[in-house]
C-alpha cells in the first residue's frame, strides 16, 4: 500500500469493459516525507475521492482485477481509502 494525492481524473470514452462503471484517477504517489514519487498513475476509484484529497492505494494487480470482475482487466492501482 502506499499514499498518493489525487491531481485529477481521467475520462474516456473507449475503455476496456471492465472498466466501465468505474472512476478512473490520476494519482501522484508519494514519499514519506510528502514529496512527489515518479509520474502520475491511473487508479480506480469506487470512494468518490476528488482532487487534492490524499488515498491509500494498492497495486496488488489481482485484488483490482478481482474487484471489478475480469481476470483480463488492464487494472493495477486502485483506491483503498481516502486519508483524514
Amino acid at each position: 500500500m502506499q499514499i498518493g494525492r489525487v491531481v485529477g481524473q481521467a475520462v474516456s470514452t473507449v475503455k476496456h469493459p471492465s472498466l466501465i462503471g468505474w472512476r478512473l484517477l490520476l494519482v501522484q504517489l508519494l514519499t514519506p516525507d510528502g514529496k512527489a514519487d515518479g509520474e502520475p498513475l491511473l487508479a480506480i476509484d469506487n470512494l468518490g475521492a476528488g482532487t487534492t484529497d490524499l488515498v491509500i492505494l494498492t497495486n496488488d494487480g489481482a485484488s483490482a482485477r478481482e474487484a471489478v470482475g475480469a481476470k483480463n482487466s488492464p487494472v493495477r492501482w486502485m483506491v483503498l481509502g481516502i486519508r483524514d
